[in-house]
């Protein structure tokens, strides 16, 4: 039935980072941004925190755990979200080092 329509699919490999796949100006901030949420949302769920108790860890109110915990990062920059983190408990280390060669342009990625 779905035969006829998977063959005329083209599929393209990705980037590894959705953003840029899309397009994105800012698809390195994105793709930061989203990987730091995402770690954030998982420790507060794995801590079962509520968002009252989110927002005392974090230093801000619980409307804004509310948005946060749904994705919305907008507000939020980078080195807040690394505050976040470390007032969850968690060491945030940042390296800096050459590309390879074998690249041609130099990435940046958040890693655990």
């Amino acid at each position: 039935m779905g035969d006829a329509k998977s063959r005329d699919e083209k599929w393209v490999e990705g980037s590894g980072n959705v953003f840029a796949d899309l397009g994105f100006a800012n698809a390195e901030d994105l793709a930061i941004e989203t990987e730091l949420l995402r770690r954030i949302i998982a420790i507060i769920r794995a801590r079962k925190l509520s968002q009252r108790a989110a927002a005392r860890v974090l230093g801000i109110d619980q409307p804004k755990v509310c948005a946060l915990m749904n994705g919305k990062t907008r507000g939020y920059s980078i080195s807040r979200m690394i505050r976040f983190l470390a007032a969850l408990d968690q060491d945030v280390e940042i390296r800096i080092r050459p590309k390879p060669r074998s690249r041609s342009r130099a990435v940046v990625r958040v890693a655990a």
